[in-house]
């Protein structure tokens, strides 16, 4: 039998990705050095970082028929991301988000637009056998449905023996109230830098620290803090650092915070220690922010 998947539930959209120069005025009217359409969205990146790495992974999300979602079912089916678990939404639409990309610094901004399209939910996640994955990854998004979910893992985990345990992951990306409900669910919860700041802490090792009350028991807490790299501390408490392994000339680090996570789990999910895992993060998300796109980063 071959190795187990990892399933990321989560936000697929189509991104438009234009290149600048450098960021323009408002108002202002410029070309742009070169213009692409790519997949998006937190947990359909970390699909592509899985894949590019060597790892099963599937994909659960919404999407709603039309060009947008012809596109992003083709590149899913190019890197080899197993889509059984798409939810088809009969109202809305398939989000999408314009994107700058800065050469000058690889900065990225980025507007979405993903009001009108629903968000699988627990009854969704009901159809998923969770005895073919090893890891299931959730970007945080409806938050209560996303509990239910997490405990229907729990409840498994519960009948059945160590070995066939499926572990969990939880990101709490946005600084929204409503997603801090994930924090006591996950065996391991990345906390992004935005939302650290967003609860009063002002570094990855202040974070971890202050915030790995908020998990359960024997959970592990990673926060990465961009060029100052990421901390983490595991059910040890001992507190862990990487360093960032910044490229030679940073140009796009649109998904660098997918990519590190995508990384992270891997590692961890092969029996990686804790300090390992994250150095392999910081390695893989430095080289991504060192290319356009993904396929450069193996």
């Amino acid at each position: 039998m071959g190795e187990k998947r990892i399933l990321c539930v989560g936000l697929v959209c189509l991104d438009i990705i234009s290149v600048v120069e450098r960021y323009p005025p408002e108002d202002s009217d410029s070309r742009c050095l070169s213009q692409r359409w790519q997949r998006g969205g937190n947990a359909s990146n970390t699909c592509t970082v899985l894949a590019l790495l060597g790892a099963p992974c599937a994909f659960m999300g919404s999407l709603a028929p039309g060009q947008a979602a012809e596109f992003i079912l083709s590149d899913f089916k190019h890197h080899g991301v197993d889509v059984t678990h798409l939810v088809w939404q009969t109202q809305g639409e398939t989000p999408c988000a314009c994107c700058l990309v800065n050469c000058a610094n690889g900065s990225r901004t980025v507007t979405l637009y993903d009001t009108n399209l629903p968000d699988v939910t627990a009854a969704d996640f009901e159809h998923v056998n969770l005895s073919q994955y090893k890891w299931i990854h959730w970007e945080g998004r409806n938050a209560s449905e996303q509990v239910k979910m997490l405990r229907r893992v729990e409840e498994h985990n519960r009948t059945c023996p160590a070995s066939e345990r499926v572990t969990t992951s939880v990101e709490v990306e946005k600084s929204r109230p409503e997603l801090y409900q994930l924090f006591p669910y996950g065996d391991v919860v990345f906390v992004s830098k935005d939302v650290a700041k967003a609860l009063g802490f002002f570094s990855a090792s202040e974070a971890v620290k202050g915030l790995r009350g908020r998990l359960k028991p024997g959970a592990t807490l990673i926060c990465a803090w961009a060029e100052a790299g990421a901390d983490a501390m595991g059910p040890d408490g001992v507190l862990v650092h990487s360093d960032a392994f910044s490229p030679e000339k940073v140009v796009d680090t649109l998904g660098a915070g997918d990519t590190f996570n995508a990384s992270v789990i891997l590692a961890l999910s092969r029996g990686r220690p804790l300090s390992a895992a994250l150095a392999y993060g910081c390695q893989v998300a430095g080289r991504k922010c060192g290319v356009h796109g993904y396929v450069g980063i193996v």
